[in-house]
């Protein structure tokens, strides 16, 4: 036997040493299975009501179980593993992600499905402890509160003092954004942040001038720079 033959041996045995019985691989699938289910259920209650996706918690679940099937497939004979690579390789997603945490969400779950493919059952059940810990302590520590947005469209030039003097009253925070003049007519963004208790008054003060033609005033739940 020469050298080529020995080292063909070696490595197909330490390529194929992990045991693919039928059972074994029920018993991964199984595993599996359990964890996609804890995936879901994690980003059902971890993941803000605005932004829940069915479908895409659905998805998270069967690539977690997925992704430990391609595995097993993998250890079970180098030919296939190489023909899954490529295969692999030509897939394409265009599907665009909107929310960060979605990331997180499908990195989880396919990083599961490769550890319980990979047969270390006890590293995926430290992962989703430790993991499940943070996001519920990170989701939970406050952060600044968001601006509020102050649309103004009013007549005349001259306005934009007035309204900035009611907003001086009310809050504490204030900045013209940008500010539109056109046909003896005046537009003005102004960020600023109030308590909820001033903004009906700040508003009804706002709206009573005689050259208000509308007011808006608008909250919105983005990031926040501090």
């Amino acid at each position: 036997m020469g050298f080529k033959d020995i080292f063909k041996k070696s490595f197909l045995e330490g390529f194929s040493r992990y045991d693919m019985s039928p059972v074994n691989i029920i018993i991964v699938m199984a595993i599996s299975s359990v964890f996609a289910l804890y995936i879901f259920l994690a980003y059902r209650l971890l993941t803000r009501k605005t932004f829940y996706s069915k479908t895409f918690n659905i998805s998270l679940a069967a690539v977690t179980v997925i992704t430990t099937a391609v595995i097993l497939t993998i250890q079970s004979s180098v030919v296939i593993s190489l023909g899954m690579v490529g295969a692999l390789s030509i897939v394409r997603f265009r599907t665009a992600v909107k929310e960060p945490m979605d990331l997180a969400f499908m990195f989880w779950a396919i990083s599961t499905g490769i550890i319980c493919g990979a047969g270390l059952a006890e590293i995926a059940c430290v992962l989703a402890f430790v993991l499940t810990v943070a996001l519920f302590v990170l989701d939970r520590v406050p952060i600044g509160k968001a601006p509020q947005i102050l649309m103004v469209s009013a007549e005349g030039y001259d306005v934009e003092k007035i309204i900035v003097d009611i907003v001086k009253k009310y809050s504490a925070y204030y900045t013209v954004k940008s500010r539109s003049l056109s046909n003896n007519r005046s537009d003005f963004v102004i960020e600023l942040r109030i308590q909820c208790d001033k903004e009906s008054n700040m508003m009804k003060e706002v709206s009573a001038l005689p050259s208000v033609l509308n007011s808006s005033l608008l909250r919105h739940d983005g990031e926040v720079t501090v």
